[in-house]
This record gives structure tokens, C-alpha cells and sequence, in this order.
């Protein structure tokens, strides 16, 4: 499928839902910190950050029984199915606790960011916040990072009943927005991201530089990819 051009998109578009993790802000630091922290406590063996980066994006449950299975695979599939239900609990206690006290600390937002949703912003388009990231961590990050001010909405992984892949979180915005998807451009580095605005109707961009569990972002289909959000401008 050819991609559209930025102009374009941005010609007719009303406002844009952006995602947090590996499009805005490069938390990958935060994971790591938080989460080998929470190993610890457990008495589980530490996880590389590069084995991290493929598992984030689909929520906190999925990556934290994500990082359980890598730590425990030594273990016989079954057993090991049965211990990472086992210790869920007190991983996620943990995890919740050491990420809020550590959030933002080991993180940075991406080059061209804070550019590209001011530019946004003056040419009109209302923006909303959409991440599979627990609200209670979302929220804080952003006014960490100076980005909170850009967004009349921010919606966590439990803002709703179905997180991303699924399209109730980008159509849930378009509603809180007062958007229809058609002219409510999707921005995220991923192939949740893709799905998730093919399904409700959004046009989506992919910034290339993200997460997208270790698979290059120009592989997923998009209407256009971009290398920094500075390129989404209505004069790119």
C-alpha cells in the first residue's frame, strides 16, 4: 500500500491520538530499573534490557508475565506456566511499587517530541494521549517530562475494558475528543498501534525509531512513517 504524504494527512485531520511508550518518551530505562528491582525481591534472576524491549507495548500484565516466563524458562513448560500464575501477585505488587518510585528517572523523551506536539497543537488539532500504560504511571510521566500540557485527555491500559490492539481505546478518545476516526490521525511506533487505528477507522502514522518488539516499524503498514514527530507539521 503507498504511503500518503505528511501534507496530506494533516490536511485533513482534526486532532491526533499519540501513543507514550517508544513514540514520545524512550522509558525502556524505567522498565528495566523497575523490573529487575521487582526480580529481586522475588529472588529471580535479572533480565537484560534488549529482552525487555520486545515484550513491551501490549500492558503491564502482558509484560510482566512476559519478563516471569523468560526468567523461569529453564523450567518445563507446564511447570513454568503454573509458577509465572503463581507469582503474578507479588511481581505486579513489586513492580507497582518500584515504577512509581523510579518513573521517569531512567527515561528521556525522544528528539523533535515537544516540537512536533507544539506544532500540532498550533495548527488546531485537539490531542489525546492513548497508551496501554497504567494510567497512575502515564499521568506522571507525561507532567514529568513536560508533555502533560499538550493533552486534553490521557488514557492508561485500564481507562477501558480492551487495551490496544483493540480499537475501543482510540475510539473511546475520538468520542472524549468530540473527533471522528476518519479525520483523527493515530500516531505510535508499533504494530498495536497500526491495528488498533486500522480497526476503529484512524489514519496512523509510525515514528520509526520506537519499540515494536524488535521488528523495524517501516515492516508494519502505515499511511506514512515518520523519523522524529517534528515531520508532523502541516508544512512537512
Amino acid at each position: 500500500m503507498a504511503e500518503t504524504s505528511v501534507a496530506a494527512l494533516m490536511a485533513r485531520a482534526d486532532a491526533a491520538i499519540v501513543d507514550l511508550d517508544g513514540t514520545m518518551v524512550d522509558t525502556l530505562g524505567d522498565f528495566a530499573e523497575a523490573l529487575n528491582r521487582m526480580l529481586d525481591e522475588l529472588s529471580l534472576p535479572a533480565i537484560a534490557a534488549a529482552d525487555i524491549e520486545r515484550m513491551v507495548g501490549k500492558g503491564s500484565e502482558h509484560l510482566l508475565r512476559s519478563v516471569l516466563a523468560h526468567v523461569l524458562q529453564a523450567l518445563e513448560p507446564a511447570r513454568r506456566a503454573a509458577e509465572v500464575d503463581a507469582r503474578y501477585p507479588a511481581a505486579w505488587a513489586a513492580y507497582e511499587r518500584h515504577y512509581l518510585a523510579i518513573n521517569g528517572s531512567c527515561s528521556h523523551v525522544f528528539d523533535g517530541v515537544a516540537e512536533g506536539l507544539a506544532a500540532l497543537r498550533h495548527a488546531g488539532l485537539r490531542l489525546a494521549c492513548v497508551t496501554n500504560k497504567p494510567t497512575a504511571f502515564a499521568v506522571p510521566l507525561l507532567e514529568a517530562k513536560g508533555l502533560a500540557g499538550f493533552f486534553e485527555h490521557v488514557f492508561g491500559g485500564d481507562a477501558f475494558d480492551r487495551k490496544k490492539p483493540d480499537p475501543l481505546p482510540l475510539l473511546k478518545a475520538c468520542e472524549a475528543l468530540g473527533t471522528v476516526p476518519a479525520r483523527t490521525l493515530a500516531i505510535g511506533d508499533s504494530v498495536n498501534d497500526a491495528r488498533a487505528a486500522r480497526a476503529a477507522g484512524c489514519p496512523v502514522v509510525l515514528v520509526t525509531y520506537g519499540y515494536n518488539h524488535g521488528e523495524p516499524a517501516r515492516s508494519v503498514e502505515a499511511d506514512a512513517h515518520v523519523d522524529s514527530l517534528e515531520e508532523l507539521t502541516p508544512s512537512a
